[in-house]
């Protein structure tokens, strides 16, 4: 993919996530109090608001919950990929935390190689990691 899309900003909370990203590990935050896994990241636990989130490395496997199929009009960073997936996944550890992503058949794998009328709800996956930048890994995934 193109080094000029649009990145996410990394602050203070979000910055573990993506340094695991980079070391090829999926990290959550968890409610030091209650256990319960936290998505996006935060400065505190919502469920325990006096309790400081630590940081956990979930199984990076999960179920399809949903999915688009973008068109143009797009950012003009994706519209040479159009029509391309963008699937919602359900982690395994806890089916209410869902992260964003592109299903692919492979690590390093475009956006747009997998047909979408090929996509079911419910498909099981696994994360795969793509290196945007020196700073920036994003979450794939793969069908198991």
């Amino acid at each position: 993919m193109s080094s000029d899309i649009v990145l996410p900003e990394i602050d203070e909370d979000a910055a573990p996530f993506f340094e695991g990203a980079r070391r090829g590990e999926l990290r959550i935050q968890q409610c030091s109090e209650t256990g319960r896994l936290i998505f996006p990241p935060r400065p505190f636990s919502p469920w325990a608001p006096a309790a400081q989130p630590v940081w956990t490395t979930v199984s990076g496997r999960g179920r399809i919950w949903s999915y688009v199929v973008p068109h143009p009009p797009l950012l003009p960073q994706f519209t040479e990929l159009a029509p391309y997936n963008v699937i919602l996944v359900a982690l395994d550890e806890d089916p209410t935390i869902r992260l964003v992503g592109n299903l692919v058949t492979r690590a390093g794998g475009p956006i747009n190689e997998i047909d979408p009328d090929g996509i079911e709800i419910g498909s099981p996956v696994h994360v795969v990691f793509e290196r945007i930048d020196d700073e920036i890994s994003l979450p794939r995934w793969v069908l198991d």
